[in-house]
């Protein structure tokens, strides 16, 4: 379970890395070191949502792949049972 672990820290770096930036800005008395500031709070800011984009992304992902195993799973046990699935309702001819 190292992976969320590690993506978790990316992500607080990250945000660390923005707000650190923005107090910078806020402190900076001389324009173009805030406007770097802003630049690099912008920059900082954008990998931290790209972070968590992925992990939103890994997350379904996960959960997709789990349904379809669960799905097969189920389907295994059918099987084995000898029970069947549901069949549809026979079509009726057009009077």
């Amino acid at each position: 379970m190292a992976g969320p672990i590690i993506r978790n820290s990316n992500l607080d770096f990250f945000l660390a890395r923005a707000a650190q930036a923005r107090e910078e800005g806020e402190a900076a008395t001389l324009e173009h070191v805030r406007e770097r500031c802003r630049r690099s709070e912008a920059a900082w800011t954008a990998l931290a949502d790209k972070a968590k984009r992925s992990e939103r992304l890994r997350q379904e992902e996960e959960k997709r792949k789990a349904a379809i195993a669960a799905e097969k799973n189920h389907e295994e046990i059918i099987q084995e049972s000898g029970l069947t699935s549901p069949q549809p309702a026979p079509k009726r001819a057009a009077d």
